[in-house]
Parts: C-alpha cells; structure tokens; sequence
C-alpha cells in the first residue's frame, strides 16, 4: 500500500513508477469515463474487464487472461520490467486489488495500490489531470504462475478440511436467501463466509493486527492453506491481499470463483449459515 501524500513525492521522482488507473463498477458505467473526467497526472487506463481478465463465459465472469493479451495491454500501459507501479481504482479496492494480483500472478513483483483510490488523492488536494498521458511503451513480459490459484477441484478439497475457504460475498448471498447476479444461490460447501466490509472498509484496511484476528475467526490460524472466493474472483482478490497483509503470502485464489463452480451442474451446492468450525 502507498499512501496519497508519498506516491505525490514519489512522483516528483526522475523516474517515477507507473501508474495505472484501473477504475471500475460492476454495473457499469465505464470506469474510462471517470477516467477522462479526471485522473493523476501521468497515469494511464487500464480496463479490468478486456485487459486484465479474460472473455466471460464457463470460467467464470472474471477468469484470468491470455497472456499474451495481458503482456500487450500491459506494455502499452507504460509497463516496465522490474520497475515499480501504483494502481488505484474509485476507492473501494477492488479493482484495484484485482490489478494487484493479476500484476503478480503474471510475476511482476513491484505492486502497490494508492491507498483509499482516487478520492483519498482528492481529499490530500493532489493535482489532477484530464490530459491523455504520453507513454512510452513498456517491455514487461508476463510470466503467468506467481500467484496460487484454485481450480474448482482444488476448491472442494480445501472446503472439505484441507485448509479454509473463504467466502468473502454478503452474507445472505452465502446463506442462499438473495443471489442478484448468478443463476444459483448458496456456497461451496465447507466454505466458511467473511464478507468483505468485516476486513476492508471503503478501500482501506485496518491494522496488521487486526487483519489477523479477523481471519483467525473464521479458521484461518497456522500454516493450513487458505484461498478465497466471491462472485467473479475481484472481490476475493482483495480479500487474498488483505491475507498477504496479515503475513499470509501464500493464500490463493479461485478465479472462477461462484460463477464457475455454478456453471457445472453437476457441483454441490450448499446453503444455510457456515460450517461449524470448531473442531477445525
């Protein structure tokens, strides 16, 4: 994480990191056109549905990227290999941590997000630029693996006892009572559920500490593995850099997430409150 006030100083820099706006909604509208509205000085668009995740579709809605497609987004973002870049999104970190991780998973280690996104810069009284940024092209090569990842299989066998898997989405889309984007309701079963506001709030997260404790509440103690999940795999990303806050480097993520494990049919689903953990 950087904060608004060092990344303005780091900016100031001869060589100053690259920045990548990655600003986006669900539901829309575009997060270019936030973009064109006002961005930081220098920093250029970066689309998480057609550049940094793949076609939606049985793998998901979300699902990673064709390399060579990231490696090309990526390097006409200004990408350098081995030098450092900020991603920052409208403020809830979201995209943001998506950007994150899928800069790391492709092995690009030199990754912080702005803390608090766009309005924490707004709120510092930081410039902002509405001119379309001249970039050089990078030479970033993509080299995917860096990260874990689940598969669908993967995901059951954690569940199941071989580690914890978190559901980060709200709770009553994990007890099956209200899904407004999938076609089926409930959870994976064994998947215990932490919804994301209990570790993150607007884009910005607690302590250390703090981090730790909340993760311990749902299993998460040791050295047992631990992945997460949401919908489509954006959400859950965040929660996997929450975990790499709290000293867990190797939490892995399913992409997927609920939206590829609903595309099989023939998968369990579950639904009710959590699994009682107490044995775990």
């Amino acid at each position: 994480m950087v904060e608004a006030e060092r990344l303005a100083a780091e900016l100031d820099a001869i060589d100053p990191p690259t920045l990548l706006d990655v600003r986006w909604r669900l539901a829309g509208p575009p997060g270019r056109d936030d973009y064109r509205k006002g961005h930081l000085p220098g920093a250029a668009y970066v689309d998480l549905d057609t550049a940094l995740c793949g076609a939606p579709g049985p793998a998901g809605r979300h699902p990673l990227p064709d390399p060579a497609e990231l490696e090309a987004a990526l390097r006409a973002a200004g990408v350098r290999a081995g030098h450092p870049v900020v991603v920052y999104d409208g403020g809830d970190g979201m995209s943001a941590a998506r950007a994150w991780w899928t800069l790391r998973w492709a092995g690009h280690r030199s990754v912080r997000l702005l803390h608090g996104g766009f309005p924490a810069w707004t709120a510092a009284g930081l410039p902002v630029s509405i001119d379309p940024p001249v970039v050089a092209q990078g030479d970033v090569t993509v080299r995917p693996g860096a990260l874990p990842v689940l598969d669908a299989a993967d995901a059951a066998r954690l569940a199941a006892g071989d580690g914890v898997l978190i559901d980060v989405r709200a709770a009553p889309r994990y007890r099956g009572e209200h899904e407004p984007i999938d076609p089926v309701a409930g959870h994976i079963p064994g998947a215990v559920n932490l919804p994301a506001p209990e570790y993150v709030t607007e884009g910005r997260f607690p302590t250390v500490e703090a981090l730790r404790d909340r993760f311990a509440a749902v299993g998460v103690t040791g050295e047992a593995p631990v992945a997460a999940y949401c919908g489509s795999g954006v959400t859950a990303a965040q929660a996997v850099l929450a975990l790499h806050l709290a000293g867990r480097a190797d939490a892995a993520l399913y992409v997927g997430s609920w939206s590829h494990w609903v595309a099989d049919p023939d998968r369990p689903v579950a639904t009710g409150p959590e699994p009682d953990r107490s044995d775990a």
